[in-house]
């Protein structure tokens, strides 16, 4: 690890400062946390409890120096504005992983998703340019149960666990939440609601 201008980095990445993502009603919030209880109780997985639940549209990113959350939000409002967005409604059926480092409830990909992250990711890349890396993946948009301290092999038979509850319900795609890391945990800096 390396000093430079006083912060702490790993490797060749910045320090990390925001993200942007969706956060789902209480009610949903409060059922996958019981989720999140279950893989560190049966496997002692804690990544997933330093962010609150939601659904990622940009990952952590370090923002220039230059700008605050303030004229993020901003440029969401006026994409929202600009582009006539809605709330719709999303999909969760089940869960999936992503080999062995993510475990997650799975968020029915659609036109209509992928349409919106490339909204907000394209704001967000205009704003502050440089700062996003490039992701040349499909969007899969997903609500992260456990992640990075999974027991090698431990997600197979927690997938197995998981999906006899047979999770199946929808939620409102009704906001744009952007989050600070504050020490080590991420937390609500700013909510933008779609309307």
């Amino acid at each position: 690890m390396e000093k430079s201008g006083g912060r702490m980095n790993q490797g060749f990445f910045p320090e990390q400062t925001h993200f942007v993502g969706v956060l789902l009603p209480y009610d949903l919030t409060q059922r996958l946390q019981g989720y999140r209880d279950y893989m560190n109780q049966e496997y002692g997985c804690r990544s997933g409890f330093g962010t609150p639940i939601h659904v990622t549209l940009v990952p952590p990113f370090k923002l220039a120096d230059k700008l605050t959350t303030n004229d993020i939000a901003e440029a969401l409002a006026q994409m929202i504005v600009e582009k006539k967005w809605h709330p719709f409604n999303a999909k969760i059926e089940g869960f999936d992983a992503f080999g062995d480092r993510t475990l997650f409830a799975k968020v029915l990909p659609s036109a209509v998703w992928t349409a919106f992250r490339t909204a907000v990711y394209s704001t967000v890349s205009a704003l502050s340019p440089g700062s996003l890396r490039k992701d040349t993946r499909p969007f899969q948009p997903h609500i992260t149960v456990a992640n990075r301290d999974i027991p090698p092999g431990a997600s197979v038979e927690a997938l197995e666990y998981l999906n006899q509850l047979e999770l199946k319900t929808t939620f409102p795609v009704d906001n744009i939440t952007i989050f600070e890391r504050r020490g080590k945990r991420w937390v609500i800096a700013l909510v933008q609601h779609i309307k």
